[in-house]
């Protein structure tokens, strides 16, 4: 019985360490979550900047613009879905929820390419028999999302510049009121609509033609479309993570409730058994002797 107790308070000390740890990853992963948050003003500011600039830009232009900027330029392509998943694991059903929305762009006839970013994510998908076309690291740090997003731009307009795709979906996650939101829309070609000329009372100065400089406006909008994706993402992913930790945290309490309360009830058993073996008559012992009988 003494062993069985023995057992028991070992469990309950491995217990308390897992939950200091999963009490710390839930602080590491709330202070990503805010720290993400905080960047989102900046980015979608400079995208707000980029789109006064391509509305000024489209009303220096005598001829009507497209509608859509880049679906013009070849009659052929393909599709690619670009989803961001997470680097690690640890968010609940996160990656899941993001694969089965990427995955429905493939019920078609046309399969499209599939780009993976986050380490965990692809794995995933390679587990469920799906294949990424090409894969990125989630990066640790949400300051690094200009570099991942100018990655992602420069692979994306490679291909497209090459005339394997003209159309790229953007799925990821990102923060919502109820819980984690899938957002799933287009990002290129670039909808010229969201963005009415609008005159100016002074035309600005430009040194290239309108059509070239709203082209690469609209270039420099889709990277600041990537850097709040990625935002969003990290965000999305440390409030899957903290979310996870709660109900990890919440699963350890009632864990060690159940192995404190078989603690009490091995003791008390251990407790019983002594009291009835102090109370349990010595055995008489007999001694021959000689000369008797």
């Amino acid at each position: 019985m003494s062993e069985r107790s023995a057992d028991i308070s070992a469990h309950i000390v491995a217990t308390r360490q897992l939950e200091s740890v999963i009490t710390a990853m839930r602080g590491v992963a709330a202070i990503r979550t805010r720290e993400a948050q905080s960047r989102l003003s900046g980015v979608r500011a400079y995208a707000g900047a980029l789109g006064d600039a391509i509305s000024a830009a489209l009303a220096l232009s005598a001829e009507a613009p497209p509608s859509r900027l880049g679906s013009e330029r070849r009659t052929a392509g393909g599709h690619i879905v670009l989803a961001f998943c997470s680097e690690r694991g640890f968010v609940g059903a996160f990656n899941e929820r993001i694969l089965e929305a990427a995955a429905r762009f493939a019920d078609g006839a046309e399969r499209p390419a599939v780009f993976i970013i986050g380490e965990r994510g692809a794995t995933l998908a390679q587990e469920r028999g799906s294949r990424a076309d090409w894969t990125l690291p989630m990066p640790s740090r949400v300051d690094d999302a200009p570099s991942l997003a100018d990655r992602i731009a420069q692979e994306l307009y490679g291909r497209l510049g090459e005339g394997l795709a003209d159309r790229v979906t953007l799925v990821h996650g990102a923060p919502g009121v109820a819980g984690i939101e899938i957002v799933a829309r287009s990002l290129v070609p670039l909808d010229l609509a969201r963005f009415p000329p609008a005159s100016a009372a002074a035309p600005p100065l430009v040194m290239l033609p309108p059509r070239a400089l709203v082209e690469g406006l609209a270039q420099e909008y889709v990277f600041a479309e990537l850097c709040e994706a990625a935002v969003l993402s990290f965000a999305a992913e440390n409030e899957a993570r903290m979310r996870a930790m709660i109900e990890a945290r919440d699963n350890a309490h009632k864990t060690l409730e159940r192995l404190e309360a078989r603690r009490r009830q091995t003791r008390q058993e251990e407790i019983t058994e002594e009291i009835i073996e102090l109370a349990r008559p010595a055995p008489r012992r007999t001694r021959a002797r000689r000369g008797e009988g």
